[in-house]
Order: structure tokens, then sequence, then C-alpha cells
């Protein structure tokens, strides 16, 4: 367990549908290859039409949540409207690019709604380098699998029930083959004035 972005475990993935977004993440906790806790969050409400999600070395991603939510609350302040998804995904790049000459052991999964009802996923390194693919970004310890699953499984213009399917799917399916995520998922839908949260259990082994 040399590799310190592993070290807690952990996978989040978030898909594009027609006029809604999901966002799915595992319930482990790890220390190395020893589970700490089956009920571990990952993914954390910014606002009603955004949600992030914080895979990695956990210490640096409560930091980065902590800096992301203060300057939220102060663009709200200051600009008399909530921050839009783009706009955050900016400022989480913006925030992490700071750290370049120390970077934080952490990257960044955005999936929210914006003003004009059109979804948008966004994924960046631990240094802020964003990629916008438009229909579904992966991290944590089984994102190769993910994205492997996901190009096999996704669909342009799903409605909710079938982004729904399809995301957890290729969620629980890939985390059964990544020994460091797991022990089921919770997967959060967004879509104009809504947001839906459910729970899947998973393989617990």
């Amino acid at each position: 367990m040399s590799d310190v972005g592993s070290f807690y475990g952990g996978s989040i993935l978030a898909m594009a549908g027609d006029g809604c977004v999901s966002i799915v993440s595992d319930y482990r906790l790890g220390n190395g290859p020893i589970t700490t806790s089956k009920s571990f969050r990952r993914v954390f409400k910014i606002t009603d039409r955004i949600v992030l999600g914080l895979p990695f070395f956990i210490p640096d991603a409560q930091y980065l949540l902590k800096k992301i939510e203060k300057h939220v609350s102060l663009f709200k302040l200051m600009e008399g409207r909530d921050i839009e998804p783009k706009e955050c995904a900016n400022l989480a790049s913006a925030i992490l690019y700071s750290h370049r000459r120390s970077p934080l052991y952490t990257t960044s999964v955005i999936a929210g709604i914006d003003s004009e009802n059109k979804p948008y996923v966004c994924d960046m390194d631990s240094l802020g380098c964003k990629t916008e693919p438009g229909n579904f970004v992966a991290e944590g310890t089984a994102s190769t699998n993910l994205i492997g699953l996901c190009e096999a499984l996704y669909r342009e213009d799903m409605d909710e029930e079938d982004l729904f399917t399809t995301s957890i799917q290729a969620f629980l399916n890939a985390v059964d083959r990544n020994a460091l995520s797991g022990w089921g998922a919770e997967c959060i839908i967004l879509s104009p004035g809504k947001c839906v949260v459910r729970s899947v259990k998973g393989r617990c082994d």
C-alpha cells in the first residue's frame, strides 16, 4: 500500500442523462486492505443543483470540501444567486491548482444541473486539470473498471429511471472487481427541482 491515494479506497461515478445527472459512490472506508467503516460518504451537496464527490486521501478531501463550501457561500453573498455547476468546477480547479507546489492527494467529481436545466459532469486531477466529456466521469480505485463498463452501457438521453439503472449496474459490477471499493452504493439523482437519494446493497466481502 505505497500509494497514499488508494490508502482509504473508494470510487465515484457521475453520469449525465436527459435533463438529469446521477452520481454514485460506495460506502467502504479502509485502512489499506482493512475495512474500517461500511457507511462512509464521499458525495456532498453543495447547492440544490450541485453535488461534489471527493475520493482518495480523506484528510485532503475534507480540507478541499471546506474551502469550496466557504467560497460557494461567499459567491452567493456577493452575486445574489447560486453558483452554476461549471463555475463550481472552475472554483475547485483553481483551489487545487493553487496547491500545485504541494498538491492535495484528492480529485474532484462534480455533477449538477445548470440554470438552463442542462446536465453537467466534470472531474479533475489533483492539480485541477478538468475533464468535461459530457456523458460520464469516474474517479477512485475502480475508475478503470468504471470507464470500461460505462463505455459499454451508456446511452444518450436516458430518463431518471434508466440513468439510475445504468449507473448502478456499471458501478456495482466495477467495484465487485476492486478490493478497495464496495459495501454497497449510494446514488443521487439530480433533476430540475428534485434531488433523489437511493441506497443499494452490494457485495460485503
